[in-house]
């Protein structure tokens, strides 16, 4: 757990270092949430993890296509959709999306599959309030990276699926978190930075990881003991040919998510006609070098080619 918080930590001042600006002598300006709307809550409550920012850029027009973007956290955090867009979301206003930054609910406020069900319910309010804040959703793409990687990926791969069982356990993955329901939760690309998508092969690509893992606090128990319910949490699983394309990158030395988990959901998608690129970044962490101006423009090069 040590080891991750350190990581986290790493990534997100990598991350925010790649827009500072400098402001004065030895110092950096840090980035700021400049949403143009701000803490707007999607589910009708009270909850900080049910808010968003919305980002749109600086060059004038009625509407602007959507990329919705999720921090990493292991699931632990409720209230991270400032760092997201200070990771991921300057390079994407920049070449004219709106960014539209979620919290969602932690695996300590609700365990799985609430975290899913949380990421559907903002898409549909995206959808149902798309006039009211400019969007166009005609297109609506999806990334984020570590866990929010594996909520992006879930999301796409559950496109237009309400539930799925595997074995003896049924989860719903659509709920009914904000209402909204006469709208879509479809996304219609996704980039994945270094998300786990495969819960059964986390320990050193071969099994499971043990009760004190990021993925038996997301389930409320045991890997080991959960087998059904960890392939439900896992994107792997639901791959298809009817998912959308995907981009997706992986560092080779990170040592928080194995390489092998983006190079064997990449190999899955490819077999589904699914892939548009995998990624594997030379010496890239989890976040630091990874997290590049060249794997940024190939981010914003995808997203606006899935786009025309």
């Amino acid at each position: 757990m040590k080891r991750f918080t350190l990581s986290l930590l790493t990534l997100c001042l990598s991350a925010t270092a790649m827009w500072a600006q400098p402001q004065g002598f030895g110092g950096f300006q840090m980035p700021q949430n400049n949403a143009t709307f701000k803490d707007l809550n999607y589910a009708g409550d009270d909850l900080e993890a049910h808010r968003l920012d919305i980002y749109l850029p600086e060059k004038k027009q009625d509407k602007y296509k959507v990329i919705v973007a999720i921090y990493g956290s292991a699931w632990f955090s409720n209230n991270m959709k400032v760092i997201t867009f200070m990771s991921l979301g300057k390079p994407l206003v920049d070449a004219g999306f709106a960014v539209v930054s979620i919290n969602h609910r932690s695996s300590g406020d609700a365990k799985f599959p609430a975290q899913i069900q949380d990421v559907k319910a903002a898409l549909r309010f995206i959808r149902a309030n798309a006039d009211k804040y400019q969007l166009d959703t005609t297109f609506v793409g999806i990334t984020g990276f570590s866990s929010g990687g594996h909520l992006s990926a879930l999301a796409g791969v559950t496109n237009g699926m309400k539930t799925r069982t595997v074995g003896s356990t049924t989860v719903d993955l659509e709920g009914t978190v904000g209402g909204n329901l006469e709208h879509s939760s479809r996304v219609d690309a996704v980039v994945d930075w270094f998300g786990p998508v495969d819960m059964a092969h986390m320990e050193n690509c071969e099994t499971v990881k043990d009760e004190k893992s990021p993925e038996a606090a997301l389930i409320g128990g045991a890997p080991k003991d959960n087998p059904d319910l960890i392939a439900l949490i896992s994107p792997i699983t639901y791959v298809s040919p009817q998912c959308p394309p995907f981009l997706v990158f992986h560092g080779q030395a990170d040592n928080v998510v194995p390489h092998c988990q983006g190079e064997n959901f990449s190999k899955a998608l490819k077999e589904a006609g699914r892939l548009e690129e995998f990624i594997s970044v030379p010496d890239g962490q989890h976040g630091p070098v990874t997290f590049n101006e060249q794997t940024f423009r190939r981010m914003t090069d995808f997203f606006l080619k899935q786009a025309k």
